[in-house]
């Protein structure tokens, strides 16, 4: 038996199928079930009961899942004894970021952390968005994730602040500030592509206001979305945190009458954290109380 079967053990009665399991551990599903068969041997009782395409944990498989999660906890506990011994030296924190977001958390953030535990390396994992920061905190490629709420009940969301929803523009279309939500009816976007959550999302955010917009050529507001603006072929509606990007370029930002805000939070699964992560928790929780 070794640490490594304790997590697929784990791993595996969570998500209730050997295929699931497999890709939040990044392994191959046959190297999954060996693995699962060959610790069920060597104990000799069975963890598992195959269900069509899933599993169902036995009687002594919960038990087992139990202590397997006890003993992956108090080895999380000695690294992170070993981390506080050392100041941290060696130690890494993961967090899954979206483009827009990643600015604030790169500028702000992590040299905010940085002064308190600079031993720590910070690394930023990318993601195309909420889904792709959802997905990477599930499967363990990072710590904490910042984005936009709402998320997954099986993550914890901590919110950091609210994020206004802008217009950017070419700067010759003389648009005023704010810009009436009705003025976006039959005005040419670039949004998400169709049939993505986040497309869904603001489907039905506009809806709320009855804003009929024009969908425009680019198929993704991500890939070239400043040329598109530019050119004026259409308008973005975007986070404030790209406000930057757009003045560099030399383009216009509205906010919207009345105004559209979202949540951003740090999120994290519901387990024990390392105490890098803790520490960049407890870090945030002070920034939201000043």
């Amino acid at each position: 038996m070794n640490l490594q079967q304790l997590r697929y053990v784990v791993a595996t009665a969570e998500h209730r199928t050997m295929t699931d399991a497999a890709k939040s551990l990044y392994i191959a599903q046959p190297a999954l079930s060996r693995a699962i068969r060959d610790l069920e041997r060597e104990l000799g009782m069975t963890l598992f009961a195959r269900s069509g395409r899933g599993v169902v944990v036995t009687p002594e498989g919960r038990k087992v899942v139990r202590l397997a999660r006890e003993a992956l906890g108090a080895v999380q506990q000695i690294a992170d004894l070993a981390a506080s011994v050392s100041g941290g030296a060696g130690a890494e924190l993961r967090i899954a970021t979206t483009p827009a977001l990643q600015p604030g958390l790169a500028r702000v953030l992590v040299p905010r952390y940085n002064e308190e535990h600079p031993a720590v390396r910070v690394v930023p994992v990318p993601c195309e968005g909420r889904d792709a920061v959802v997905n990477a905190i599930r499967r363990q490629r990072a710590e904490l994730g910042l984005t936009d709420l709402p998320v997954p009940p099986d993550l914890v969301g901590r919110p950091v602040k609210c994020q206004e929803m802008v217009l950017i523009a070419a700067a010759d279309w003389n648009l005023p500030e704010p810009v009436p939500l009705s003025r976006l009816n039959g005005m040419k976007l670039i949004l998400p592509p169709p049939g993505t959550p986040r497309r869904r999302e603001l489907d039905q955010l506009l809806a709320h206001h009855r804003v009929v917009p024009a969908p425009a050529p680019e198929p993704d507001e991500r890939i070239g979305w400043v040329g598109a603006v530019r050119s004026g072929q259409a308008a973005l509606l975007g986070h404030r945190g790209l406000s930057e990007q757009a003045k560099r370029a030399g383009l216009a930002i509205r906010s919207l009458d009345p105004p559209i805000r979202k949540v951003i939070a740090i999120v994290h699964a519901r387990r024990r954290l390392p105490t890098a992560a803790q520490n960049f928790l407890a870090l945030v929780e002070r920034g939201s109380a000043a």
